[in-house]
């Protein structure tokens, strides 16, 4: 089958950054199923292992986690699907990627693709999907609200991946007030047509802008990029007792900062439950096929904006570079071998 994948790591603009080569094909086992790979999306997971995890001498790193495709084969031991079911997923961090024509994955982590969605569309929704929905409801737990505060969320970050998922969660979901940042007019004007309430510019002081918006300070902050940059102006602009959340990657974060308001402190990762197989692994599959049933009854929208074309090295490595300029907005997918 086809792959592409890398064996040393290397900035996107070397020659061998990412290269066409060819592997078995893999047989299901236990819960895993087999899916024939029809489109992929890329998020900025695949840039910092491309740049950093280097495989075994002489082996290949395949890369890619959402996939949309089709079943082909299930284990024995698999319950959920059989072949010919349509589905999507984001996979496991320490398994081989979706960049491959065929992939192994476990049925407990997978969901039904939405019908009202082609094969590109539903592979732009899995990762990010999984993130916001475990940021807002099993780490920041906005259905209980913080005294005194505003229920509003500020979601720094506003037109990437997540961003763009997550205000279209929090405003299908739940009756958070959502405020967004963006910078530039072409993303301002994406997260309005996502739902953000309001859209503050994050490469200005934040809490000046959300004091300004006369709603009284958050009870909630979801930060998706660059959080050491705003996190003085997170802390001043949370509500006291209010909950922080954040994905990125600080190269410092102290949490003494957060000590004087109780502020407290949560990193989300959606490949913990894979990671250490949780005993509640299963909520992924769970929640998947709960984004699928409101895709389909059109509360929200795939946040796909760039088709790149084939599944192939050349192409990966433009959304790659795109990626890493941080001007991507929302998500670039590839379709097709």
């Amino acid at each position: 089958m086809r792959a592409i994948g890398y064996q040393t790591p290397q900035p996107i603009d070397a020659a061998t950054a990412l290269v066409d080569f060819d592997l078995p094909r893999p047989k299901p086992t236990g819960r895993d199923i087999l899916v024939a790979v029809q489109a992929i999306s890329v998020n900025p997971v695949d840039t910092k292992i491309r740049a950093s995890a280097k495989p075994a001498d002489g082996d290949w790193k395949v890369l890619g986690w959402d996939a949309a495709g089709t079943v082909t084969a299930v284990g024995p031991d698999a319950t959920l699907f059989k072949p010919g079911d349509a589905v999507f997923y984001a996979g496991a961090i320490n398994r081989s990627g979706t960049n491959a024509e065929f992939h192994l994955v476990d049925e407990r982590i997978v969901g039904k693709k939405p019908e009202s969605l082609d094969f590109p569309a539903a592979a732009a929704l899995p990762l990010t999907s999984i993130t916001a929905w475990e940021m807002l409801f099993d780490r920041l737990d906005v259905t209980r609200p913080v005294p005194g505060a505003a229920n509003a969320i500020v979601i720094i970050g506003g037109a990437g991946g997540v961003g763009s998922i997550a205000i279209q969660i929090a405003r299908a979901l739940t009756n958070l007030t959502v405020i967004a940042t963006a910078s530039r007019p072409e993303t301002q004007d994406w997260v309005k047509a996502l739902g953000a309430h309001h859209v503050i510019d994050h490469r200005k002081p934040l809490a000046a802008q959300v004091e300004a918006l006369g709603i009284g300070q958050p009870a909630f902050v979801f930060s998706t990029t660059n959080t050491d940059d705003h996190l003085g102006e997170i802390v001043e602009l949370i509500a006291p007792q209010g909950r922080f959340g954040l994905i990125d990657d600080p190269k410092k974060l102290s949490a003494l900062p957060l000590k004087r308001k109780s502020i407290s402190l949560h990193w989300e990762l959606m490949f913990t439950r894979s990671l250490f197989a949780t005993a509640d692994i299963e909520k992924q599959h769970d929640l998947l096929n709960r984004i699928s049933d409101l895709v389909d009854a059109g509360k929200i929208k795939s946040t796909l904006n760039e088709n790149f074309g084939a599944i192939n090295a050349a192409n990966l490595k433009r959304a790659h570079a795109l990626i890493e300029s941080g001007r991507a907005k929302g998500k670039i997918v590839l379709a097709g071998f």
